[in-house]
């Protein structure tokens, strides 16, 4: 599904977030120390090559609701924007701090020149944020920043599955129709 807030276009598509050759930046679903990991920064830094993690160390640790910006290396990209979002149940407020985090990687997109930029569902896999209400969260952020984006005029939402793109495409309806 694709639609726009603000002249920005906004779509939600299924694939590997460290996939998105089209994207000037993609978001990685960071843990404090920006280590490789599981899921979305696993995958990341295994495309990426080991520059990425090297460059990360000095950067690190970062808090929940915070985001860094680094250069992609082996992706396809010109950027990758690390934001650690919210162990849900754990980091108080979740919704605040996960909006943070879309809020910060948007500006930092901006401020590098990105027209483009890729997030994952931040905080929905192993830090367990119900992917509904996360993608409620980074939707309705994502909208309410829109009118401010000067330079990046295209955001993708990339699931790992079918299910999670229908999931969240089905929010995104919902958002629109507000």
């Amino acid at each position: 599904m694709q639609t726009s807030f603000s002249g920005i276009k906004v779509e939600v598509a299924q694939g590997d977030i460290a996939r998105q050759d089209d994207m000037d930046a993609v978001v990685n679903a960071a843990n404090a120390e920006l280590r490789p990991g599981g899921g979305v920064a696993g995958a990341i830094h295994r495309a990426a090559g080991p520059e990425l993690e090297k460059i990360c160390r000095p950067l690190s640790p970062i808090k929940p609701g915070e985001a860094v910006i680094t250069e992609a290396y082996g992706l396809p990209n010109r950027w990758v924007i690390h934001c650690l979002g919210p162990v849900f149940g754990k980091d108080k407020p979740e919704d605040q701090l996960l909006a943070c985090c879309y809020r910060r990687a948007l500006q930092l997109a901006e401020s590098h020149q990105c027209g483009s930029v890729a997030f994952p569902a931040i905080s929905s896999g192993i830090f367990g944020y119900p992917l509904p209400q996360a993608a409620g969260v980074a939707l309705q952020t994502i909208r309410d920043e829109a009118s401010i984006l000067k330079v990046v005029d295209h955001i993708r939402l990339v699931l790992y599955s079918e299910q999670d793109k229908t999931i969240v495409t089905n929010i995104l309806t919902d958002i629109v129709r507000l």
